[in-house]
C-alpha cells in the first residue's frame, strides 16, 4: 500500500512516527506551560486565601470592640440614669439615642471600609497574574519539510477530486 508500481515509496507518506515527532515539541512546551501556569494559579490562590484570613481576624477583631465600647457605654448610661428623676430620664435617654445613632453610623462606616480593604487585598494578588491565561495556545505545526510535503498531497488530492 506504501509502495508504487515500480516498488518505490511516495514522497508524501509520512510514517506515523514522523507525524508524532512534528506534534511532540510543541506538545511538551504546551505541557509545560500549564505546568507553570497552574502553579502560578496555586500561588496567587494561596496568597488570596491568606488575605482573607487575616481580613476576616481584623474584621472580626473590630466586631469586638465595637461591641466592647458598646456595653460598655450602655452599662455607663445605666448607672447614670439609675437615681435620676423620671423627667432627666427621659432627656439623657434621647440625648443618648442621638449620640449612640452617631456612633453606631461611625461603626458601621468602619466596619463597611474594613470589610472593601479585604476584598480589595484579597482579589489584588490575582489580577496581575490573571492576563494571559485565556488565550488559546498555538496550533502545533509541523516542521517545514514535512509540511511542505502534505501541501503536495493535498494539492493532488484537490486535482483529483475536480
Amino acid at each position: 500500500m506504501n509502495e508504487n508500481v515500480n516498488g518505490a515509496k511516495p514522497k508524501f507518506v509520512l510514517s506515523f512516527q514522523e507525524l508524532l515527532r512534528g506534534f511532540a515539541a510543541p506538545t511538551k512546551k504546551n505541557i509545560a506551560s500549564m505546568k507553570a501556569i497552574s502553579e502560578e494559579i496555586s500561588d496567587v490562590l494561596r496568597e488570596a486565601c491568606s488575605m482573607n484570613a487575616r481580613g476576616a481576624v481584623d474584621y472580626g477583631a473590630k466586631v469586638i470592640e465595637i461591641s466592647k465600647d458598646n456595653t460598655s457605654a450602655t452599662w455607663s448610661f445605666s448607672r447614670l440614669v439609675e437615681t435620676r428623676p423620671l423627667l432627666d430620664i427621659v432627656r439623657l435617654s434621647t440625648a443618648r439615642s442621638s449620640e449612640a445613632f452617631e456612633v453606631v453610623s461611625a461603626q458601621n462606616r468602619e466596619l463597611w471600609e474594613l470589610a472593601q480593604k479585604v476584598a480589595i487585598e484579597t482579589t489584588e494578588p490575582s489580577k496581575p497574574a490573571s492576563t494571559g491565561y485565556c488565550t488559546r495556545p498555538p496550533e502545533p505545526r509541523l516542521p517545514a519539510a514535512r509540511a511542505h510535503r502534505l501541501e503536495g498531497v493535498s494539492a493532488r488530492t484537490d486535482a483529483r477530486s475536480s
